[in-house]
Formats: structure tokens, C-alpha cells, sequence
């Protein structure tokens, strides 16, 4: 079983690639809430948010109940646009608190969605950046497959960086950010979206409901008339979904 959280489809694709080559199962970590795993392997693909775990992965892996066989392979893939951070080192604790070992963590270099810093707008340089990650999973799969030990994870920071930088993840995760324009049409698929049903519609427009979100612009990189945007520079940097 391989889990996952993909808000614009790169750790999706991540996941479901490894699957497809590994005779493996991959869901989203909406759908599944307690794990029982009676094969030789558990994967986690997740991306990285300020140098550390999305608010909602952070939630799951306190409260997912996890069973395993002796000898599972247990592996951690991080998906990230600069830098990993310490994301393997959250899922390492995390799983230690369930008395469960982590075997390997790997990462992989994909587009950056995180619009209000990051321009994904340049077509040229997303093609570019799919064609050496689609080498990196490869060699993932090559490790998993071989059921390779080891931190094979590049360009992390150190942990007392971590903790500072994350530290902004709070504030950015304040929905007064978001704002919606007149392109909008309704269609309701930003509340679909939604993995903390943040957002509702009044008056045929969406409104974010709660404080803070996931930050995970799931909203934004998914509304079909790229009516969401989030502060004032999401509008120049365009949207970013990874074809699946």
C-alpha cells in the first residue's frame, strides 16, 4: 500500500507510478484512515511545505492506527519544488511513536505549486523539470524494488533551519489571504476540492469558512477560470497541475 497527499497531482503521480511498477496499491490519505498492511511493503509520498509537512499529513500520521507484518518495508517519498527540508525526519518520528521503523526516505525534485513565491507559468521550464524527475522515480523504484536501506534524500537543511523557517507556515495558512475575482462562475469545485472543507458557497461564490487552511492552493490551481487567487502575485505565476 503506498498513501499519499496531492493537492496539485505530484505526489499523486509519484505514488501511482511507483505502484504501477512495484504491483502496488496506491490511495489518498482522504480516503483511508486506518492501516493494515499484510504484504512486504507501506509507502508514504507526501510533499513538503515550508521545510516541513502539510498541516493535514501532520494531523493524519498522529492519528492513523498503522498494523504491519515483521519485516514490511516502510519508505517515505517526499516530493518538494527547493528543498525537502526535514520531512523524513517528521515521518520517522512519527512512525517511531508507533513502534515502527522507517527503511528508507527518498525525494523528489518536481514543479514548485506554491504560486504566491514560485512563477509556474513558464510551460518551457515545467517540460524540463518532468523529464529529470521521471529519472529520479525511477531510481526510487530501483531502491524499493531492491528493498534498499538508507537516507537517500538530497538537499535537506538542518532541523534548527526547519523549525524557523516552518514557523511561517502558520501565518500563510490564514484563509484572509484568498480572494476571489469576477471570472468566477460558480461551479463549486473549490469546495469539492477542499481537503478540510475550508471553503462553502454563498451567494453562488466561494467563502473560506475557517481560520486557517491547509494551504495546500488546491482551490486555485484546480478553478477553471483561475478565479481564486491568493495575495497579489498568484495571478502572474499562472497555475500548475501535473498531468496524471
Amino acid at each position: 500500500m503506498i498513501l499519499y497527499f496531492s493537492a496539485t497531482n505530484n505526489s499523486q503521480y509519484v505514488a501511482e507510478m511507483i505502484a504501477d511498477q512495484t504491483h502496488d496499491y496506491a490511495y489518498s490519505i482522504l480516503d483511508i484512515q486506518n492501516i493494515q498492511i499484510m504484504d512486504q511493503y507501506l509507502g508514504f509520498v507526501f510533499p513538503t511545505y515550508l521545510w516541513g509537512l502539510p498541516s493535514i499529513v501532520d494531523e493524519y500520521m498522529k492519528n492513523v492506527f498503522i498494523t504491519i507484518n515483521n519485516g514490511t518495508y516502510v519508505y517515505f517519498v517526499a516530493t518538494y519544488g527547493t528543498t525537502s527540508g526535514q520531512t523524513g525526519t517528521f515521518i520517522k518520528n512519527y512512525l517511531k511513536n508507533k513502534n515502527i521503523k522507517l527503511s528508507a526516505m527518498y525525494g523528489v525534485k518536481m514543479v514548485n505549486n506554491y504560486t504566491p513565491i514560485f512563477n509556474s507559468s513558464n510551460k518551457d521550464k515545467i517540460k524540463e523539470i518532468q523529464q529529470k524527475e521521471t529519472y529520479q522515480i525511477q531510481e526510487i523504484i530501483n531502491h524499493i524494488n531492491h528493498k534498499d536501506i538508507g537516507n537517500y534524500m538530497q538537499y535537506r537543511i538542518p532541523m534548527p533551519l526547519v523549525k524557523i523557517g516552518h514557523t511561517i507556515y502558520e501565518p500563510v495558512r490564514k484563509t484572509k489571504h484568498f480572494h476571489v475575482e469576477k471570472s468566477c462562475i460558480g461551479c463549486s469545485l473549490c469546495t469539492i476540492n477542499c481537503p478540510i472543507q475550508a471553503i462553502k458557497m454563498k451567494n453562488n461564490k466561494p467563502t473560506w469558512v475557517k481560520d486557517k487552511c491547509v494551504m495546500c492552493l488546491r482551490c486555485l490551481h484546480h478553478c477553471p477560470t483561475f478565479a481564486i487567487q491568493y495575495g497579489n502575485t498568484t495571478k502572474k505565476h499562472g497555475q500548475y497541475k501535473h498531468s496524471i
